[in-house]
């Protein structure tokens, strides 16, 4: 049976090196999000309150066409599972730490009506780093519209995120200590992640 596979985590979290990685080892489909794309992310970092209605219904507008369109394609004889980047509720997450009022509430009606439409993952990999090594991370990848980022706003995304864990993923969710593991220079970290996900979805994808 195909299996629908997430990784989530903060910003510079790691997630699509995780997720190329895993895709190609489980021979999956890889949904990569599209965020370079938006015209509204660099406006955002530098009026974050004048752009940060538009940012969000746009970023939620093209998730869910990406995922709508990719999760219900036709069937890949050859690449059975997919593996995915980031989940539709992230939109849900940082618009709730980005809208206010009349603003988030609208947004909300939006994103009830489209996530009912899609799949839910079958197991999300939630990649979890403490504040200074996602600093770390964002520092090293070099993206220009990142350089001034308030690290007070990670510090609540990344809170946003731990009270997601509880209230939507539940079970379906797999902790990993990041920085305990090198998953582009050690196999065998590749290796023990791939074991826990079997382990949790109760698989073998040999």
């Amino acid at each position: 049976m195909s299996k629908y596979i997430c990784i989530e985590g903060n910003i510079g979290a790691g997630k699509t090196t995780l997720a190329k990685i895993l895709s190609e080892r489980l021979n999956a489909r890889l949904i990569l999000e599209e965020f370079e794309e938006n015209a509204f992310l660099p406006k955002f970092y530098e009026q974050p309150e004048r752009y940060a209605f538009p940012l969000e219904m746009s970023f939620l507008a093209d998730r869910y066409h990406q995922l709508s369109k990719t999760l219900n394609s036709s069937k890949d004889l050859f690449r059975e599972h997919f593996v995915s980047d980031y989940t539709l509720v992230k939109s849900k997450l940082f618009a709730g730490n980005n809208l206010k009022g009349h603003e988030l509430k609208l947004y909300n009606d939006f994103f009830h009506v489209v996530s009912e439409k899609l799949r839910k993952p079958d197991l999300v990999v939630f990649l979890q780093r403490p504040l200074n090594s996602i600093v770390k991370q964002i520092n090293q990848r070099g993206r220009d519209f990142e350089k001034n980022m308030d690290t007070i706003y990670l510090q609540e995304i990344g809170e946003r995120y731990q009270n997601l864990i509880k209230s939507e993923w539940g079970a379906k969710c797999l902790i990993i200590n990041a920085d305990s593991y090198d998953f582009i220079y050690r196999n065998e970290d590749v290796e023990n992640l791939l074991n826990q996900v079997e382990e949790v979805l109760n698989i073998s994808f040999n």
